[in-house]
């Protein structure tokens, strides 16, 4: 017995086998137990350097994210929404975050170290062009992983 659950995916292919004159059929279907097994795969994110702008990597990130099934927060200049996501100006006091995603330069970061350290995310992404070592050294002392990689990348080689 499987338990309570729901179709996530499903696929049906039908094709013809000419080596034996008959159709077959392929059935695929990705059933997904229940809601704790689908969350766990959700990590919620802090997208922090967000931009409406559809040409910045900030705003693909949100796509991507959302897309991969992860929850997103996001702190930006401007107070817009990206995908359903509403991106805010000030820094909030968001819980449960499990991953903070860097989109801002070094010399921006700084107002920034005691917010993230007090949201106590597991992991804080330096992606490119945001490198930080001296706030690498920060967040190692206060337990949370850094990772220098692209957001983008790592959910498209599934490393996210």
């Amino acid at each position: 017995m499987l338990g309570k659950g729901r179709i996530y995916n499903s696929r049906i292919n039908i094709f013809k086998d000419k080596k034996f004159n008959q159709f077959r059929c392929n059935i695929s279907v990705t059933f997904v137990l229940n809601e704790k097994l689908q969350n766990m795969k959700n990590k919620k994110t802090l997208v922090l350097g967000a931009s409406s702008n559809t040409a910045r990597y900030s705003n693909m990130a949100i796509k991507k994210l959302l897309q991969f099934g992860h929850s997103v927060v996001a702190i930006g200049l401007k107070e817009v929404e990206v995908e359903g996501v509403k991106v805010q100006t000030k820094q909030v006091p968001f819980t449960n975050i499990n991953t903070v995603t860097l989109y801002l330069n070094p010399a921006r970061q700084k107002e920034y170290y005691n917010y993230i350290i007090d949201l106590a995310p597991r992991r804080v992404i330096f992606n490119p062009g945001t490198e930080n070592p001296a706030f690498y050294e920060l967040l190692k002392l206060n337990n949370i992983q850094v990772e220098v990689a692209c957001t983008l990348v790592l959910l498209s080689t599934s490393q996210y």
